[in-house]
């Protein structure tokens, strides 16, 4: 009987599963997939302090509303009568306060300075070699408004301790000297970092492998063995798994499980969109967020630029859109002129699910139901950029060790 059985074979199901098996234990992580896809190889690979304002912020609800009318906006929230998804909403609402968004900052601050740290070193240890550059980020804006709201934001940097500048058009061009940009300015926090979450994963399921850690792939968990506050196992369809301490890691589907348990997670899927071009004739340095748009490029290595946005906070069983992909190529042709890129071959279009909890925070930590149960889920857009920050917190409370930031407000518990 392994010691850990972690549900989900994500970032964070794979980072958990290394820093428990670094520790000693004897680890089983069952994904309901072949772990080759998901939303942990086409994000965009940020590992970023600088995203320290969660989901849940004022104005997201508001502007929310006007976007639901547009085919083409960034962010889009599917009309619904599924229960799920309402008590998520009225959590999320609720959550849109000036004072959350500053309790949330710090924390946030701090997991996301731990996970930069962790990936430089899991990256210097033998068996990983990953792409991974710590250049910092650039943030493109096109108007006066953003601006205001962008000088604000690097002040609240500054007080955090994120080093952030504001850059006018002629700065921020000088740091992307192979592109001619049409903006008005730019911010750029040099505390970021980026990297190849292809190159991750596979590295993470290799290593994990030759240090016998045992994979279940394509069985899905559809139910729970219990014992008063003890879980004693998980059932697939084929099979009946029993371990001493679970992780549940499985993304935008963890609430659904969670439910099984009767434990409260309001969680939905935010589905986003990528691709990846290659030999495309651009060359960019930095990761660069195209603010008013919602958009994020990466460059991968190798002549490889990585573009993905939007956000659908919609059903997991939802056709995608594959038109939202067109809207991305042009909202980038607004901050760069001459990208002119047709819309690619429906093999070359990558989305999926990032897993949004209600409040923009994650869930990390045990639950007071049962006693050996641990949540590690709900990182919406940070999921990449937190993973290895996550794996080793959740070591650190199957091993009752005192962890290494504070981990109260991400408590699985704060809607039950």
């Amino acid at each position: 009987m392994p010691d850990v059985i972690i549900i989900g074979g994500g970032v964070i199901g794979l980072c958990s599963a290394y820093y428990l098996n670094q520790n000693g234990y004897d680890v089983t992580v069952i994904d309901k997939t072949d772990m080759l896809d998901g939303c942990s190889y086409g994000n965009a690979g940020y590992v970023c302090p600088s995203h320290f304002v969660p989901l849940a912020s004022p104005g997201v609800v508001r502007q929310g509303l006007k976007w639901m009318t547009s085919s083409k906006s960034p962010f889009y929230v599917q009309p619904s009568l599924n229960m799920n998804l309402l008590k998520w909403g009225y959590h999320f609402v609720k959550s849109c306060t000036k004072a959350h968004v500053a309790s949330s900052a710090i924390p946030l601050r701090d997991i996301a300075l731990l996970g930069i740290k962790l990936y430089e070193e899991l990256n210097s240890q033998e068996g990983f070699n990953f792409y991974f550059e710590k250049k910092g980020m650039l943030e493109f804006f096109k108007t006066e408004k953003t601006m205001h709201h962008e000088k604000e934001m690097v002040a609240k940097a500054k007080w955090l301790g994120i080093d952030a500048k504001l850059l006018d058009k002629k700065e921020a061009a000088e740091m992307e000297p192979g592109i001619d940009v049409d903006i008005l300015g730019g911010i750029y926090y040099s505390c970021d970092a980026h990297l190849n979450p292809n190159e991750l994963m596979h590295c993470l399921i290799s290593f994990l492998k030759k240090n016998n850690v045992r994979f279940v792939t394509n069985e899905e968990v559809t139910n729970f063995m219990t014992d008063g506050k003890t879980l004693k196992g998980v059932k697939t369809r084929s099979s009946e798994y029993t371990a001493d301490h679970f992780v549940l890691a499985s993304g935008s589907w963890s609430g659904e499980l969670a439910s099984k348990l009767d434990l409260r997670i309001p969680l939905v899927g935010g589905r986003g969109y990528s691709i990846t071009l290659e030999n495309s004739g651009f060359e960019i340095n930095h990761p660069i967020i195209l603010t008013e748009s919602r958009v994020a490029l990466t460059p991968l290595g190798e002549n490889k630029i990585r573009i993905g946005g939007t956000m659908e906070i919609t059903s997991t069983n939802t056709p995608p859109k594959i038109g939202r992909v067109k809207t991305i190529l042009e909202s980038v042709k607004k901050y760069i002129p001459a990208f002119d890129f047709p819309l690619p071959s429906l093999d070359k279009i990558w989305y999926g699910y990032r897993p949004c909890s209600a409040d923009g925070l994650p869930y990390i930590g045990r639950v007071r139901k049962y006693e050996n149960l641990i949540i590690a889920s709900g990182h919406s857009m940070v999921g990449l950029s937190l993973g290895a920050a996550t794996g080793k917190l959740v070591s650190e409370v199957v091993n009752n060790e005192p962890a290494s930031i504070n981990i109260d407000p991400f408590s699985p518990d704060r809607f039950n």
